[in-house]
């Protein structure tokens, strides 16, 4: 006996980093108060509640994408002047942007004028010469029409008869000059861009999400943003799209917040902090991230039952919220389960399972009896591990 109780003295080997071990493998463990002080084993009880969580990343204002417009002629011409000048101006839809004079535009001019005299020397009462001269005046406006002239123009061309060198070219559409690339004088051709413009009254947030966190943000989330730039003030926005993919290399999605800008104070290319609460447990078993034991392969929790034996029940685990987790099955509503000293608890009663034992432990692992706890009066002459040693040679 002797020999045998030199050999449960010795150090326990720590448990290997990979477990193989089937729950229904360990030993169920048994401690005294004096134990579980020692220990430090303390106590919880499972229970249903609903638990938020922030989810919180950085990300970068941009103009929104449908809101961007660039602005190119649709003919050949040389620019006489500009009325919009400089980046970063205010631009209205309808806004004059520059004079263009072109040979093409000269022409279509004589033509409209043409048309128009025709139309009107025709007698109506010729239907068809009358029909025929209609549809050249209308294929004259259209054909200006087609190359950004305005109504208001041609209008004004047919008012007054004359023909003008040059022709405005207006804004399609309202927004900010993001970049300028016309000068007065410059040589344009059709298709180039003279300008980019950006309605910035709505702009995007762009962020990225770990992959563990897109359960909780969808299409309409709710955000609440920061920027650097004002500190103190927030922004509440909604979440517009989230990325079909996901980045390999850091696990994360790119999602996008679109976000009120009165006043144009949120620039392109700031940054900013966006936050998500969430709620990641809504009515549903959770315990403390301590009371769960991962042991690698399986997650395992220490019920205590009537009698005081601990037993160990594997777990699947769900989400995460601070300091605590969801428990999918494994665990009922109500039940006592050990709170700190998992892993004691655990290297224990796998060295239970296998006939092995730190001195003083008591077991009931296999359907053996267990032995009775050692007398309080008989602490400090090994009464305890005497006893729990009888307990399993017999």
């Amino acid at each position: 006996m002797e020999m045998d109780h030199a050999d449960h003295a010795m150090p326990v080997a720590a448990p290997p980093e990979i477990d193989t071990m089937p729950a229904a493998g360990r030993g169920r463990v048994q401690l005294t108060s004096e134990q579980e002080r020692a220990l430090g084993v303390t106590y919880t009880t499972a229970e249903r509640m609903t638990v938020s969580r922030e989810i919180r990343t950085v990300g970068r204002i941009d103009a929104p994408e449908r809101s961007i417009a660039d602005i190119t002629p649709k003919i050949d011409g040389f620019v006489e002047e500009l009325f919009v000048a400089t980046t970063g101006e205010a631009v209205q839809r309808g806004q004059p942007l520059l004079t263009i004079y072109s040979p093409a535009l000269v022409a279509a001019q004589e033509e409209l004028l043409t048309a128009r005299r025709l139309a009107a020397e025709v007698d109506p009462e010729v239907s068809e010469a009358w029909s025929n001269a209609q549809s050249m005046l209308e294929a004259s406006r259209r054909r200006l029409g087609y190359w950004d002239i305005t109504d208001e123009q041609i209008e004004r061309i047919e008012e007054t008869g004359e023909v003008t060198k040059t022709m405005q070219l207006v804004a399609p559409v309202g927004g900010i000059v993001l970049e300028k690339d016309v000068v007065e004088g410059q040589r344009v051709t059709s298709g180039t861009r003279l300008y980019r413009l950006a309605d910035l009254s709505t702009v995007w947030v762009e962020g990225e999400v770990f992959e563990r966190d897109l359960q909780f943000v969808g299409v309409g989330s709710q955000a609440h943003i920061e920027v650097t730039a004002y500190p103190g003030e927030h922004v509440m926005g909604n979440v517009s799209f989230v990325h079909p993919t996901v980045e390999i290399s850091s696990r994360t999605n790119r999602v996008r917040v679109s976000v009120p800008n009165p006043g144009l104070r949120f620039k392109p290319g700031m940054f900013a902090t966006v936050f998500f609460e969430v709620t990641a447990i809504r009515d549903d078993i959770a315990v403390p991230l301590e009371a769960v034991v991962v042991t690698g392969e399986r997650n395992l929790v220490f019920v205590r039952d009537e009698e005081g034996l601990l037993d160990p029940h594997e777990v699947v685990l769900g989400a995460r919220a601070g300091d605590r987790v969801q428990i999918l099955s494994g665990l009922l509503e109500g039940e006592t389960i050990v709170a700190s000293a998992n892993f004691l608890i655990d290297a224990e009663s796998r060295l239970g399972a296998t006939g092995g034992g730190m001195p003083g432990m008591q077991h009931a692992g296999h359907g053996e009896m267990i032995a009775p706890a050692a007398d309080p009066d008989t602490v400090g002459q090994d009464t305890a591990g005497t006893a729990a040693h009888r307990g399993h040679d017999d």
